[in-house]
């Protein structure tokens, strides 16, 4: 299959130790390179950010290519961290972020979060760094739509990414539409427990999914 492994540190022992953390999660990547897939490197709150970027930065350095990270649009942070990504060649998801955060590290107004969203969007893209689109936000599917005009991209230099069940029609337009699209399912018997989780920390993904059952095609 061409998929991708997302996985996120506390998982792999971040908060215990953290060379423990690089060595289970060096583990992986050997395996999922052998079956030609990538593995992506979830970004979780801001306690963990300086972690998981230096890990992500250590793992490179030994020469895998076939691990990812995960920018979070809302930290005021991540226009420096993506300017010193760029430096290499990255692959890189663009979230929202979800976590809570205080206002001296986080944008907390909603157009903000969109536009530093976009920011990075076009700084990657602008360096040819291939970028996970992760939103179902309309307003950012069509900012991404007007930089790929803008750029001449190819449909290869990107792809969109949205969670399972969550705005099926707009996940549908985007691929009619001649885009890449990338489902992220939970995967594990805790599949469930890591759902509702999910839902606790970004209540708009319990909407959209009662829309799509509801008002169905």
């Amino acid at each position: 299959m061409n998929a991708n492994l997302s996985i996120k540190l506390t998982q792999f022992g971040a908060q215990i130790n953290e060379n423990f953390c690089y060595e289970n999660v060096k583990r992986i990547l050997p395996i999922a390179r052998d079956h030609k897939n990538f593995v992506r490197i979830d970004m979780e709150d801001s306690s963990l950010t300086r972690t998981t970027l230096n890990l992500y930065e250590q793992l490179r350095g030994e020469g895998f290519e076939n691990v990812g990270l995960v920018i979070q649009a809302y930290l005021r942070r991540s226009e420096e961290d993506v300017k010193k990504l760029i430096r290499n060649r990255v692959n890189v998801r663009i979230v929202k972020g979800i976590y809570m955060e205080p206002e001296a590290i986080a944008f907390q107004d909603r157009e903000e979060i969109r536009q530093n969203y976009l920011k990075l969007l076009k700084m990657l893209l602008d360096t040819k760094n291939y970028v996970g689109i992760a939103t179902h936000d309309d307003f950012l599917v069509q900012g991404a739509y007007q930089y790929f005009r803008e750029m001449n991209l190819p449909s290869t230099a990107y792809e969109f990414q949205m969670l399972y069940g969550v705005r099926p029609r707009l996940r549908d337009q985007i691929v009619a539409d001649g885009h890449r699209m990338r489902i992220y399912v939970p995967f594990g018997k805790d599949w469930y427990s890591y759902s509702i989780r999910r839902f606790k920390e970004n209540p708009q993904i319990v909407r959209y999914i009662l829309q799509a059952l509801l008002f169905r095609n």
